[in-house]
């Protein structure tokens, strides 16, 4: 971009906030994101600040200030920061409390993070403090600073590096003690201004989160005191009750890492129990919102002392702290399960504590509190009395009952599943119970049916008879709960076989009828299916039955799929020749519709627009193909092949009927890879046509899912000598398209799951076939390409780059032939320095930390090769990294990068190298 003038900015400003035309709008937007990437964009931005023309292009400086010091500050020279941070202090000086917060936020943030990355600037809140604090108009700014220093410490965008943010937080520390004051002298003279006390206990939140202060002086704060003063204040406003929560919320999260607060912590326990007022007074008010607020605030409280609580609760008697309990149940009973939810990961860390200990005199201390937790979450449950139909699929209910389902599983082993399950079924007994009520009970069964012994006799029996005898005119959503109880019992119906076929006649009858029942009976059936297959094997002629009306009852589309897996399982169990009828009848239903599709004819498929879609076929076949799996050994014709290879025609014609639609493709592709799966090598009559058809699809359409579908083949037939050469070729023809669509700018970025697929393929290919692909000239564009999408950012991606690289290493060990370890030794001479080049310089500024154990395998893989090749690589790679930031601070030390070769050179196992990958990216990070 040439140099353009301030003024033409703030034309472009003008045009984007009040032109009415959309396309010269959208115009100068780009213009604009084009600016801020210039190198021009920092004059320009702080003569607009100067200018101060009016309030849009004020802010547009603002952010562009902010944007370009979190994102480009390395293009600024380091003579130049010290006039940027004096034009920052002089826009900073102007602010008033007239200000628009978002030019306030913005000049702010620019600041904090050059305070953070310029490390000439020495104590920068010492400075700001110097400068600022005897003006009492510069408050609100001044605060405002002061809460985003600390805040931006960890920010993403600014890479300070590990000792940079180390310096910058003991520089902090020895700073709190003025900021304390600071805060405390405005918290005395900001005259009952809300908006100030809020950013005042933001600001001390902020602070306390980096563990700023000290924390055994902070228990006579007068900022704590305050806190709680609001929070025990019903007249208190929403914004700053939600500021002084959030305070006190961080001081308990800070003494849960950090507990060294010589009694701080029995402190604000005292103090948190002594808001249970405060809360009972917001639920008589209905004031949800600060109900919600002490809620959180009484969750952390559990949650920080959590470790404490179960560890010393291991004796007779439990630890002081589990009282806190007793304040979460009491927002758990709250009207709203809004409040209760909050709740939920706080329950589901104490059982995770509670199961890894496995400790039965321990449980026994928290099973009160969980048998009052799932009574709360009962009548939680509860319909509306008046409630007619079904709970709809976007209802929050719906989705709070879902969690809930979650958190009772996650809990219930600590009350026992049988025993709760007595207890929602006395409550079925109750005289006069509502209907919801009875729902709610077999909502909460349902979740817990599945963990019930299949020995029971005593309640489940009467439960099912219960459910087999409703009456024709319960409520619908008594009957719907009824049947998914009956699919959540499926595994104690298969030890109870003599309920089998009433249970399977009711679901029969759920089946026909309306309004979700039917969906609910597939579904149920599905599970009946998968757990009860020898039973199911005599009722198989019911089954396809099912099958043939299936069209006829008003399932859900997911839900059909699941039946005819259910159905599938049991026809895999089926003898050969009734296997083989059996699966050509139900696969005809789907093929039949299909080949109507593909030829134009699909005037008989009724009205339902799904039916006219091919996917809704191919999908229902797709689960045919993946569940028929009959236990045939390699030397008997599996009874699936005849089927797999009739229908191959009409696949084949959907491929080539849909092959401009890259969804459609997708799906036909996973249909046919579970057909190919299903059979296996037997599926070699329709191997050849298959590899011809993809092959050129591929080229010009570049569908990556046929690269996928080219390694299930080549996993399933390169072991057959007479398919390699058919399967080399099949890759030399994926390999130049693919590289076009991966060589042009952003390629890999935008394509990572061609990137994923293609290497897949070559990995299957070198792990089935190593001596025809690392003998063929195919290698080396390969690994070149490889060595690019090293720094790709995408898990999947990256992680088929990363295998594929381990599998091509994994050849040149000892134990392998000895003509590929002297190709693999030869590759590795040849790309290896490229290689850990490329991986350490991903591993520091392009991959997320979980990512590193991936690429922590391919550093094995050389050094079982050659550990001397390794570090010398190593060292190269290390000296290459930059040595300092963009801020001039140092970002690596000679010894850090010493102590990170040898850790990498004298690790043995993938997990060391990945703990040595992940500090040494923190340095730069």
């Amino acid at each position: 971009m040439e140099h353009p003038t301030a003024e033409a900015v703030l034309q472009g400003v003008y045009t984007l906030y009040n032109n009415p035309n959309k396309q010269e709008k959208e115009k100068a937007s780009r213009w604009l994101e084009e600016f801020q990437k210039s190198i021009h964009s920092w004059e320009i931005a702080d003569q607009l600040l100067q200018q101060k023309h009016d309030l849009n292009s004020c802010t547009f400086a603002a952010q562009t200030m902010r944007n370009k010091i979190q994102n480009s500050f390395h293009e600024l020279p380091e003579s130049a920061h010290e006039s940027l941070r004096q034009s920052l202090l002089e826009h900073i000086s102007h602010i008033t409390l007239e200000t628009k917060p978002v030019i306030v936020t913005q000049l702010s943030l620019a600041l904090a993070d050059l305070a953070l990355l310029m490390s000439s600037w020495r104590k920068p809140v010492a400075t700001l403090l110097e400068r600022f604090s005897s003006n009492p108009h510069m408050m609100y700014a001044v605060i405002e600073l002061l809460t985003l220093i600390p805040e931006e410490i960890n920010s993403r965008y600014l890479r300070l590096g590990a000792n940079r943010r180390k310096d910058v937080l003991t520089e902090l520390e020895t700073d709190a003690s003025l900021v304390g004051e600071y805060l405390l002298m405005c918290l005395m003279n900001c005259n009952d201004n809300e908006v100030l006390q809020t950013k005042i206990l933001k600001c001390f939140a902020a602070w306390v989160q980096i563990n700023a202060f000290n924390l055994s002086q902070i228990g006579d704060n007068m900022i704590v005191a305050y806190a709680f003063q609001l929070l025990t204040n019903v007249n208190t406003k929403a914004e700053i009750h939600d500021a002084a929560t959030d305070c006190l919320c961080s001081l308990l999260q800070c003494l849960e890492t950090n507990n060294n607060g010589n009694g701080l912590d029995v402190k604000l326990f005292n103090g948190i129990l002594s808001l249970e007022e405060a809360y009972n007074m917001s639920v008589a008010q209905e004031d949800l919102d600060k109900s919600l607020n002490l809620c959180r605030l009484f969750t952390v409280l559990v949650e920080s002392n959590l470790v404490k609580m179960v560890a010393g609760s291991e004796a007779v008697s439990p630890h002081y702290s589990i009282k806190g309990l007793e304040l979460v149940l009491m927002c758990v009973g709250h009207y709203d399960f809004e409040v209760a939810e909050i709740t939920f990961n706080m329950w589901y860390r104490l059982s995770e504590d509670l199961y890894q200990r496995n400790n039965e005199t321990l449980t026994a201390h928290f099973k009160p509190y969980v048998e009052r937790l799932i009574a709360a979450l009962y009548k939680h449950c509860q319909m509306e009395a008046d409630h007619e139909g079904l709970i709809q699929e976007e209802d929050s209910f719906k989705d709070f009952r879902f969690k809930v389902s979650e958190i009772i599983k996650d809990v219930i082993f600590i009350v026992s599943s049988i025993s709760c399950f007595k207890q929602m079924f006395l409550i079925l007994q109750s005289p006069n119970v509502t209907w919801e009520s009875s729902e709610a009970a077999l909502f909460i069964m349902e979740n817990v049916a599945r963990n019930i012994l299949p020995e029971e006799s005593e309640t489940v029996p009467k439960v099912v008879e219960a459910i087999l005898n409703l009456p024709d005119n319960c409520h619908i959503a008594i009957r719907y709960t009824s049947i998914n109880i009956l699919g959540e019992l499926c595994d104690w119906i298969d030890s109870n076989p003599e309920t089998l076929e009433p249970i399977l006649n009711f679901l029969l009858c759920a089946l026909q009828q309306k309004n979700g029942l039917a969906t609910a009976a597939a579904n149920a059936l599905q599970s009946i299916c998968s757990s009860c297959k020898k039973h199911m094997l005599g009722h198989i002629n019911g089954l396809m039955e099912i099958a043939r009306c299936l069209d006829g009852f008003e399932i859900q589309t997911e839900s059909a799929i699941g039946l005819l897996k259910g159905i599938s399982i049991i026809i895999g169990r089926l003898p050969g020749e009734q296997l083989t009828t059996a699966m050509q009848e139900l696969c005809s239903f789907q093929v039949q519709a299909l080949s109507q599709l593909t030829t134009g004819e699909d005037d008989g498929l009724g009205v339902k627009k799904d039916r006219h879609d091919p996917i809704f076929w191919v999908d229902r076949l797709a689960s045919i193909y993946r569940h028929v799996n009959p236990t045939i050994p390699d030397t008997e014709v599996n009874p699936c092949v005849f089927v797999i290879v009739s229908n191959w025609n009409v696949l084949s014609r959907a491929m080539e009927c849909y092959k401009n639609d890259s969804k459609i493709m997708e799906r036909i592709v996973r249909c046919i890879r579970y057909a190919i799966r299903c059979v296996g090598k037997q599926a070699m009559p329709i191997l050849e046509p298959l590899v011809k058809q993809i092959i050129i699809i591929y080229s010009g359409h570049n569908h990556s899912c046929l690269l996928y579908l080219g390694s299930i083949l080549v996993d399933e037939f390169a072991g057959e000598p007479s398919c390699i050469q058919g399967l080399l070729n099949m890759l030399r023809a994926f390999i130049e398209p693919t590289f076009q669509v991966l060589q042009v700018e952003n390629g890999l970025k935008n394509h990572p799951d061609m990137v994923d697929d293609f290497f897949r393929l070559v990995a299957r290919f070198i792990q089935r076939s190593p001596f025809q692909l690392l003998q063929s000239p195919l290698v080396t564009p390969i690994i070149q390409c490889g060595l690019l999408a090293c720094t790709l950012d995408h898990r999947d991606a990256n992680l088929s780059v990363m295998r594929f690289f381990c599998s091509l290493l994994s050849y040149g060990r000892h134990d392998r032939a000895t003509e590929l370890r002297s190709i693999v030794h030869g590759i590795l001479q040849q790309h290896g320095e490229s290689l850990i080049m490329n991986l350490l310089y991903a591993s520091v500024f392009c991959l997320h930390s979980y990512m590193l154990s991936d690429v922590a395998d391919v550093f094995v893989e050389i050094k079982q090769l050659n550990p001397q090749q390794l570090d010398g690589y190593v060292r190269k790679a290390v000296d290459a990294l930059p040595k300092k930031n963009s801020g001039g601070c140092m970002t690596v030390t000679n010894e850090q990068m010493i102590e990170f070769v040898e850790s990498i050179v004298k690790s043995e196992t993938p997990r060391a190298v990945t703990q040595a990958l992940q500090e040494f990216a923190r340095l730069y990070r």
